[in-house]
């Protein structure tokens, strides 16, 4: 399972970053590709800023869907978001990707933290599944459109 944490793969998410343009069109879903770096930023933005929340979340769907995150297996289309992370409006691409890009260069250069908080929804996780988590996440959204 690849991890942001990678060097390999952390260059491998920029890259295809690169490769979104503003007209990028989602073979599925209904976001613009603004909106989905901006949706994208949400979990980069949480490890980063490292705080402790109250869990929330179902905790069927949390057993669930955290098996979903440490696997090779891609995530299905149309998957449900939670509330904090729905683009309600239009989002500048460029400015949007360019937050992304430094967000993401913020948590890669974390790559060796040890104390991490834990996640709202998942509770304590590893480094190593947070690097997963975050590689997965993308992964899945660059598939969305197309790179």
């Amino acid at each position: 399972m690849k991890s942001i944490f990678d060097p390999a793969a952390y260059q491998e998410i920029i890259q295809r970053m690169e490769v979104l343009q503003e007209g990028s069109k989602g073979l599925w879903g209904k976001m613009s590709v603004g909106q989905m770096v901006w949706h994208c930023q949400v979990p980069v933005r949480l490890a980063v800023e490292n705080k402790k929340y109250k869990k929330k979340g179902n905790p069927l769907v949390r057993l669930l869907f955290k098996k979903a995150l440490y696997n090779d297996t891609p995530w299905r289309k149309n998957l449900p978001t939670i509330p904090i992370a729905k683009a309600r409006e239009d989002k500048d691409f460029i400015v949007e990707r360019e937050h992304l890009l430094n967000l993401l260069a913020e948590l890669y250069a974390l790559r060796d933290r040890t104390d991490w908080a834990p996640h709202p929804m998942f509770g304590k996780l590893t480094p190593q599944q947070w690097g997963q988590m975050q590689y997965k996440h993308l992964d899945h959204h660059l598939r969305q459109f197309g790179a």
